[in-house]
């Protein structure tokens, strides 16, 4: 039905987060018929970022300039590490604009099924970030997985010896959230990390 090159971008189209096949179809489709406005530009972007782009040798988020942005700004706290799974779980804690600490990409979680140990996340970076005496705080900002709950308590062992103060974000009832939709795990959570109001 087409040739080879298009079948081609289809197929590394349909290899990203949240395209199938059909979705991979329709934005290589919107793309060859945009050339000029939405192909060429974005082929110039990747060219850009795949030269330019490295990740950060203190926190692991992905920038143009080493150490990166957040690393390099003097007016975050120092006495807060915030850990994350991976860059986006960081892109999203910076887009509440309400952390204004340091941060900790592990790079993934442990999983057994996935071949995912200890040794894969950059854990061991951590226990020396920790071992460094900067900080005050380390901050857990894990999903609510069973393979998150499993790196959480290895990263609190690896930590013990520290003596830093380990949290990890509040788990349950969305804002806005209604109770009648909500899944028995997700009240479960919310009535274990339940708050005194008075």
């Amino acid at each position: 039905m087409v040739g080879p090159e298009i079948e081609r971008l289809i197929a590394l189209l349909a290899r990203l987060p949240g395209l199938g096949p059909r979705s991979a179809r329709r934005a290589a489709l919107a793309l060859v018929e945009r050339k000029d406005s939405l192909l060429d530009p974005l082929v110039r972007a990747l060219a850009q970022v795949a030269h330019t782009v490295k990740t950060c040798p203190i926190c692991g988020n992905f920038d143009s300039c080493e150490p990166c942005a957040i690393c390099a700004d003097p007016t975050r706290d120092e006495s807060q590490l915030c850990v994350v799974a991976d860059v986006g779980s960081l892109w999203a804690m910076e887009r509440t604009g309400a952390f204004k600490g340091r941060y900790h990409v592990l790079g993934g979680l442990l999983s057994a099924l996935d071949g995912i140990g200890p040794d894969d996340l950059a854990i061991e970076s951590l226990r020396a970030r920790a071992a460094s005496g900067r900080f005050s705080e380390i901050i857990l900002a894990l999903p609510a997985t069973v393979e998150a709950q499993t790196t959480a308590h290895f990263v609190q062992d690896r930590l013990a010896a520290t003596g830093i103060r380990l949290s990890a974000l509040a788990q349950g009832v969305p804002v806005g959230g209604e109770l009648d939709y909500l899944d028995d795990g997700t009240l479960s959570a919310a009535l274990k990390a339940r708050r005194t109001l008075s």
